[in-house]
């Protein structure tokens, strides 16, 4: 992904059209936080909230026939998580970008988010402070990723440059934090002997033979500290 990472600084106004208020559809479940949300976008005037809804498939329908700007949809919407139902909008309604809510603060999850289609990851209990950025910087077009998140998610990419997946990166990042194999496969929500595999795989990657030789490699990657 070449496009510029922003955080909640931004707070620069764009919808494609000098004047225009950025359509917005808001999908998430939750009646109070999807209240608090409609009133963050209804007093910020750059933003025109279209609709709001708490399934994913009424809010398929309205983006479809109403062609907002921006998408706002909370992940856990889509089937456990998955980034399946993101890449299948985009597909559909290439004009709109997607910015995704969760509470998921891994790098890895930002990345596969973006990997799928999607332009912004908001944590939800930065919403307040950040959506409306982020919003914003969907309809230009530019990433948005959420501050708590940003800095791990640029490291995973480096690392990338390693050899490593995206997938390995965040194991070598949860490795190097102490966490041992069945915490890893629990937080991946992958099988122990897949994180162990993927264990063995990054080590020989790296040429390194104990844990501390990771911690160093973690480190002068900034994927912790």
């Amino acid at each position: 992904m070449t496009a510029r990472l922003y955080i909640a600084s931004d707070s620069s106004a764009g919808s494609g059209q000098p004047g225009a208020a950025i359509g917005v559809v808001l999908a998430v479940e939750h009646a109070v936080l999807r209240r608090s949300l409609r009133q963050l976008i209804d007093g910020d005037e750059q933003l025109d909230l279209i609709s709001e809804s708490p399934d994913l498939a009424s809010a398929t329908h309205t983006v479809l026939a109403r062609a907002p700007r921006v998408l706002v949809i909370d992940l856990k919407l889509t089937t456990g998580g998955s980034t399946d139902e993101i890449r299948e909008l985009r597909a559909q309604a290439p004009e709109t970008e997607i910015v995704v809510l969760t509470m998921e603060q891994s790098p890895l999850a930002a990345q596969q988010a973006i990997d799928a289609g999607a332009i912004g990851f908001v944590l939800k209990d930065r919403a307040d402070s950040e959506l409306a950025a982020a919003v914003r910087c969907a309809a230009r077009g530019d990433e948005f990723v959420s501050s708590r998140v940003a800095p791990g998610l640029e490291a995973l990419r480096r690392a990338v440059g390693d050899g490593l997946s995206p997938r390995e990166t965040e194991v070598v990042r949860l490795i190097a934090l102490g966490h041992t194999s069945a915490e890893i496969a629990l937080m991946l929500h992958l099988s122990r002997r897949t994180v162990e595999t993927q264990r063995a795989r990054i080590y020989s990657k790296l040429g390194l033979t104990n844990r501390a030789g990771l911690v160093q490699f973690a480190l002068r990657r900034r994927l912790i500290g």
